[in-house]
């Protein structure tokens, strides 16, 4: 199509747009991102320092939130370092091989989408508690899973399973393999070709998907809830240290903690958007 019809076609649908319509849509977007978004965003950080910087500094420095940070922290560099590991795996056997049973590993990836994390908490107690078919193996052995790190570790595993292999499987599949068996016909390996050839297409939906991925481990709720049994020090994540403080009447406290996560969301969520600017600006120059 030539460049002049293609201006007349994009100046025509201009004219056609209806200015109500738009207008009405624009202002129900940002009214709903208002008050479902930045009104209660506000209210947490307003809410946090309310009483003064000595009380917010108070209430996160203290040490139970302390160790609520740090058990946070090591269970989501653990769940991040896992998914990543299992995402790469899983996008390359999807989209390189194929194999029976590949719609059922499509299916297992996505199953913590649509499982309540309650009840992905749940089958770990099933599972690994006392009621569990592991337990007797697991005493005898003197391991503990459920009410302990470990079982917290991996309920954060399963909720966040889905968030690296979902991003970087379109990326593989648009791909394609041609530049991959180039690389093979000419006598690299397999490990030399991922780190050469793949790595490099796929870099941006990596750095993007472990953004998600982060965020998500960090805010874990549900799951970790039910097989933490909030021993306070111990098995406690900070949603959980908030749950608590806000349930016995510490108000100022709870926003305080709860400040911590919010600015580690905006942290996240601009490291997101910067990647997201970055691998465009990419895209748009390999066009070109």
């Amino acid at each position: 199509m030539p460049p002049s019809q293609t201006v007349k076609i994009g100046a025509e649908s201009r004219r056609q747009e209806n200015p109500f319509i738009k207008n009405a849509l624009i202002v129900i977007s940002l009214l709903f991102t208002l008050l479902m978004l930045v009104m209660p965003l506000l209210v947490v950080v307003t809410q946090a320092f309310g009483a003064g910087w000595a009380n917010f500094a108070r209430a996160v420095t203290d040490t139970f939130t302390v160790k609520a940070l740090q058990l946070t922290l090591l269970t989501t560099v653990i769940a991040v370092a896992a998914n990543t590991l299992f995402g790469l795996t899983a996008a390359w056997c999807l989209t390189r091989y194929r194999y029976r049973g590949q719609s059922l590993l499509i299916t297992m990836i996505d199953l913590p989408f649509a499982v309540s994390p309650i009840i992905a908490g749940l089958i770990f107690i099933l599972t690994y508690g006392r009621l569990g078919w592991t337990h007797s193996f697991l005493e005898a052995h003197n391991l503990k899973i459920v009410f302990a790190a470990p079982g917290i570790v991996m309920a954060t595993i399963f909720v966040t399973i889905p968030f690296v292999a979902r991003e970087i499987i379109p990326v593989l599949t648009a791909r394609g393999t041609d530049e991959e068996q180039a690389a093979v016909l000419m006598g690299a390996g397999f490990f030399r070709t991922f780190f050469y050839v793949t790595l490099p297409h796929i870099r941006w939906a990596l750095v993007y998907s472990v953004i998600l991925c982060t965020a998500r481990a960090m805010g874990e709720f549900g799951a970790v809830s039910v097989v933490s049994g909030h021993l306070r020090g111990k098995t406690n994540t900070l949603p959980l240290h908030i749950e608590i403080l806000y349930n016995e009447h510490h108000y100022r406290e709870a926003f305080a903690v709860s400040a911590i996560l919010v600015i580690t969301s905006i942290v996240i969520l601009t490291a997101r958007s910067v990647v997201e600017r970055i691998a465009k600006k990419e895209v748009n120059q390999s066009v070109r």
